[in-house]
């Protein structure tokens, strides 16, 4: 699996290591030591993966992240760092960060993690089996914009909202089970304790139904999953 992966690290000794453990595994790799530079490259260079430190000088990490979302860029972003509460995963997450891995870490399960997120890349790019663009109640997704038209207007979803939509929308009336979820988005072994899924969730609720506290269209399934109906 021949990549190009984008290191933003502001550490050599760290973004020299991660180069020769990725060489090492096949890829090609590319070093910038500051978040203005990672938001250059990504888009000069556009590699297939960026490794993004959040303690960075200048722009952080998270802003890193922020301004190439905001240019419509999907480009894999897996975060680095030392930073290990739960706001802060969270908040790289609702930035749309695919995956957060903290420092100190094994470099297998980092590599477990980058082939990971590349095979979910060919999954989620592929339209829903309902095609590009999904319509329910008053609510039109657009998968592959990356937008909705909601009563509250036009919404920008994350690429985990994207992702979540689809497995919930593919499987319409069947309970999606939370290992279902964890596998699609995620694809490795998730910390169960974990409240992404549940506000993930909660977020879709309130862009798409018109009482979040009572959902018609995205329900739990107790001790079981999830589950989209059409009301």
């Amino acid at each position: 699996m021949d990549k190009h992966i984008l290191i933003v690290e502001d550490e050599e000794s760290i973004a020299r290591g991660l180069q020769l453990n990725l060489s090492a595994n096949g890829h090609r790799t590319t070093i910038v030591y500051n978040g203005g530079d990672a938001v250059d490259k990504i888009a000069t260079l556009t590699p297939d993966i960026v490794l993004l430190d959040v303690m960075l000088p200048g722009i952080d990490g998270f802003e890193v992240c922020r301004r190439v979302r905001a240019t419509g860029n999907r480009i894999p972003i897996l975060f680095l760092t030392a930073l290990n509460k739960t706001d802060d995963r969270i908040r790289g997450l609702e930035l749309g960060g695919d995956d957060y891995i903290t420092k100190p870490f094994d470099v297998r399960e980092l590599i477990l993690r980058i082939n990971a997120i590349l095979r979910r890349q060919i999954w989620y790019s592929e339209p829903p089996q309902t095609g590009d663009v999904y319509e329910f109640g008053h609510n039109q997704i657009d998968f592959s914009a990356y937008k909705a038209e909601t009563e509250q207007g036009e919404i920008t979803l994350t690429q985990k909202e994207v992702m979540l939509l689809k497995l919930l929308i593919d499987n319409k009336d069947s309970v999606v089970t939370r290992d279902q979820v964890i596998e699609s988005i995620w694809g490795y072994e998730y910390d169960r304790t974990n409240r992404t899924i549940d506000n993930l969730i909660l977020r879709l609720r309130k862009y798409f139904e018109t009482d979040p506290k009572k959902p018609k269209y995205i329900l739990t399934q107790y001790g079981a999953g999830y589950k989209f109906v059409l009301a």
